[in-house]
């Protein structure tokens, strides 16, 4: 993947020795200490970093200057020293100017949450897409920091050829490379996302329901998916092991075919940048009808987690329980919550957690490793797709082509008859389906 690099030494190599450090804010954090601290090391030992310790420190205020206290500044340097560490890594989000001055401070590369993951995703797209996404994210990245550390930066650039005007500087030169980079990056997204939506459109001209897996990174999504479809999508136990979308065909009781697509896990504070650059990916879970929120039940902040997941949904336009599709007010999406990694926990919790789970009606406790619980959960997709379906005549004009496609997708278009500019549709919708389909504004019954 071709970036932007700051220069040859400022990438991150696999095997390089690390430390990690985080600053937590009091009254502020949302999840355990430790189980963050943990994250983060997995984070970095998912492209090879050698983490040598871990260390979060409790700060009153976040200094603009360096994030730390000075004393904590201290400390870090020392504990980096100690280490040997050729890398510390803070898992927060930094300022250019906390970047530059933590990596004098310390004499160390250092690198924020952001770049930490941004770095695991380049390493991780497999696809064209993918790639593209992630190198846009990273370029905007990058963009904000060219002032940092691209030391050769303050040289003017004479004014020759096209390249830039007299006196032009070498970082503004830079800039407008990178942002021409991305105006490229963005037509090319422009083309993919296009054929993605001939896909979709596609699809829409056959009755099969879409049933989208979401869950925070690592919780087992792509197990689960495996096992519903019998595919053999790279499933491990290591952060991001997915990041380009999936979809298979599977078949439920009382379906007879239901699309399956598994998409990239979630991450507490994952970078705005991937959130825009993933966003195209991602509207295959906007355009589902059925959600699948895949909770590792085992984790130690596994409440947590679900609430970083709602928060991803929320910006992708899933707000609350269901999607606002084209920013109107829909009638919610369902979404089951499927606890997994039932088997990982002993006697006591799993059966704290089946007295939790018979209390709601939305959740199906399973373990996707041993399939436990798999066989529940395809009842309960069918039941939850196929409930309340009741034949509807409706009308709708005939240069509505969307509606028409609408219908097709999300329901079992039984008849049709075309009479003075409309078409009378005879189809199976569930209730649901019908009330977000009567929002449209567009169609009398």
């Amino acid at each position: 993947m071709a970036v932007f690099n700051r220069d040859s030494d400022d990438e991150v190599s696999r095997g390089a020795r690390a430390i990690v450090v985080r600053a937590e804010t009091y009254g502020a954090e949302r999840r355990d200490s430790d189980a963050r601290l943990e994250e983060a090391k997995g984070l970095a030992l998912a492209i090879g970093i050698d983490v040598r310790a871990a260390q979060a420190f409790r700060v009153r205020d976040r200094k603009p200057a360096t994030l730390f206290g000075s004393g904590q500044v201290d400390q870090i340097a020392a504990l980096a020293e100690a280490e040997e560490a050729e890398l510390v890594i803070i898992d927060n989000a930094l300022s250019p100017v906390q970047q530059s001055n933590l990596e004098k401070a310390t004499s160390t590369k250092v690198i924020d949450r952001t770049g930490l993951i941004l770095e695991i995703f380049g390493e991780r797209a497999a696809t064209n897409e993918g790639r593209l996404q992630v190198e846009l994210a990273h370029l905007d990245y990058q963009a904000g920091r060219l002032v940092r550390s691209w030391t050769h930066l303050e040289r003017q650039r004479g004014g020759f050829g096209f390249l830039g005007g007299p006196g032009e500087t070498q970082i503004e030169a830079d800039r407008r490379m990178i942002r021409d980079r991305m105006a490229k990056i963005r037509r090319e997204l422009d083309q993919v996302t296009r054929t993605r939506s001939l896909h979709r459109a596609r699809r829409q001209r056959a009755p099969w329901p879409v049933i989208a897996l979401v869950g925070y990174t690592n919780a087992g999504k792509s197990t689960l998916f495996n096992r519903l479809t019998g595919a053999d999508v790279m499933a491990e136990d290591l952060l991001f092991a997915t990041l380009d979308p999936t979809m298979r065909q599977i078949a439920l009781p009382g379906l007879d075919k239901a699309i399956l697509s598994d998409t990239v896990g979630f991450v507490s504070d994952l970078p705005t940048q991937l959130i825009a650059a993933f966003r195209a990916t991602l509207e295959e879970v906007l355009s589902a009808d059925l959600i699948i929120h895949v909770r590792d039940i085992a984790h130690p902040d596994s409440e947590a987690q679900r609430d970083d997941v709602m928060d991803v949904l929320s910006e992708l336009g899933v707000a609350g329980e269901g999607a606002l599709e084209g920013g109107g007010e829909e009638a919610p999406l369902p979404i089951i919550e499927a606890w997994n990694k039932l088997d990982l926990l002993d006697d006591e919790a799993a059966e704290r957690i089946r007295e939790l789970a018979a209390r709601r009606d939305d959740v199906v406790l399973l373990s996707a490793a041993t399939g436990q619980g798999v066989d529940g959960l395809q009842r309960v997709i069918s039941t939850k797709l196929t409930s309340g379906a009741q034949i509807h005549r409706l009308r709708v004009p005939l240069s509505d082509g969307a509606a028409l496609a609408w219908l097709h997708e999300h329901g079992e278009v039984i008849d049709s008859i075309t009479e003075e500019g409309e078409m009378q549709v005879d189809v199976r919708l569930s209730d649901s389906a019908l009330a977000r389909f009567m929002k449209r504004g567009r169609t009398t019954a």
